[in-house]
């Protein structure tokens, strides 16, 4: 039973992945539909953002009353019915009204399921399960350009993605069983001497001890990936005088090695803990860093470099979710992680700006440097976190 559960949140992780990656791959033609600026799809993204940020803050809160497997069967219904909003969109006002509920479900989702694997999985899965995300943000863009290529429209191209995550949370209505719903264990679990605890809040979260520093670690860790996602076909274009398309295929270089770089953190977890597997990839991303600044012919340093701290970013975000119980306890894991997804949400959605603020005013050519002082103080983070911590974290 425990695995076909795990099939379940398998199928889970990909179909939360699919929606990710395809605003901006339909934007150029859905805003020329639409009579809207380009500049607009960031007001799309930003309302998505902030849906995510408050039902991630709602988590804990939401987890206890509810469980976690209804909260991500109503997260994912949220999310399918948020995509139909799009699919049937007939102006941009309609787009952003769709946003809030797509924000709300992708958030509740995230942080649940991350939370509900960390506690009753191995690390192997947490690695391999974010290995399906990336998988499923590497599908979406396909099902829109088979839509687009079809003669169907962008609005096809959501409503198919809608059609799937309809046919998910189906699924996961009819696995609530199977999650077990650890009714008797997790109310054990998260029972101290008076009864049930209750929700710990913003408050509460942050008066834990080790709690401000795995927060502003993610929050680093997620603005060093986005940043990378975003600009490195930009800093390659602009900055190394790479042709555009291929600047652009050269930028998915570093998916790819997100991708590659968790399905094998899944076994090396076997052998490695978390705290050591974050120190690897933190190391790799270094190591990528440098490799771009080398002044290798033909630009080999920035592609190989790309891909490299791709490699290194593949098992910090996992490792560092699946530690937290250990960390903190899993009493207090779901508080922790809905704090974890909501300063992960802000790093993603303010740092690459900010950058992109430095690219236009100052010089594209720092993005290198952008990267490593986000780097550096994830890394003071964890270091700080393993000396207050690490003796209930030591392998």
């Amino acid at each position: 039973m425990a695995n076909l559960l795990l099939a379940v949140i398998y199928v889970a992780f990909i179909s939360l992945g699919l929606p990710d990656a395809v605003l901006g791959a339909a934007w150029p033609t859905m805003g020329t539909d639409l009579n809207a600026p380009v500049s607009w799809e960031g007001g799309i993204s930003m309302t998505i953002s902030a849906g995510t940020i408050v039902s991630a803050l709602l988590s804990d809160r939401m987890t206890l009353r509810f469980g976690a497997g209804k909260v991500t069967v109503v997260s994912v219904a949220l999310t399918a019915f948020a995509l139909f909003g799009f699919s049937i969109a007939p102006n941009y006002w309609m787009l952003l009204l769709s946003a809030i509920p797509y924000g709300l479900g992708a958030g509740g989702v995230d942080a649940a399921l991350n939370n509900y694997v960390a506690i009753h999985y191995e690390s192997r899965h947490m690695s391999w399960l974010h290995a399906m995300w990336g998988l499923g943000t590497l599908l979406g863009p396909y099902i829109m350009a088979y839509a687009l290529g079809a003669g169907q429209g962008w609005s096809w191209g959501y409503r198919y993605i809608s059609i799937l995550q309809i046919a998910l949370t189906a699924v996961l209505v009819f696995s609530l069983p199977l999650w077990k719903t650890r009714t008797a264990q997790d109310t054990e679990e998260t029972t101290e001497g008076d009864g049930p605890r209750k929700p710990l809040g913003i408050r509460g979260v942050l008066a834990i001890r080790g709690a401000r520093e795995i927060l502003v670690m993610f929050f680093c860790y997620c603005a060093l990936e986005s940043t990378a996602m975003l600009w490195a076909s930009s800093y390659m274009a602009l900055g190394k005088g790479i042709d555009k398309t291929t600047a652009a295929m050269w930028g998915s270089l570093f998916c790819i090695g997100i991708t590659v770089g968790r399905l094998a953190s899944g076994f090396l977890t076997m052998k490695l803990n978390d705290p050591a597997m974050i120190r690897l990839g933190q190391a790799l991303v270094l190591t990528g860093i440098v490799i771009m600044l080398l002044p290798l012919p033909h630009n080999i340093g920035t592609i190989a470099g790309l891909m490299v701290i791709g490699l290194g970013c593949a098992p910090i975000y996992p490792c560092v979710i699946h530690s937290t119980p250990t960390y903190f306890g899993k009493d207090k894991s779901q508080a922790i992680v809905g704090m974890q997804m909501a300063f992960a949400y802000v790093g993603s959605m303010c740092m690459p700006p900010l950058f992109g603020l430095i690219a236009q005013h100052v010089s594209v050519n720092l993005f290198p440097s952008y990267l490593v002082v986000f780097l550096a103080l994830m890394v003071a983070m964890h270091e700080t976190l393993r000396r207050k911590c690490g003796d209930r974290a030591a392998a």
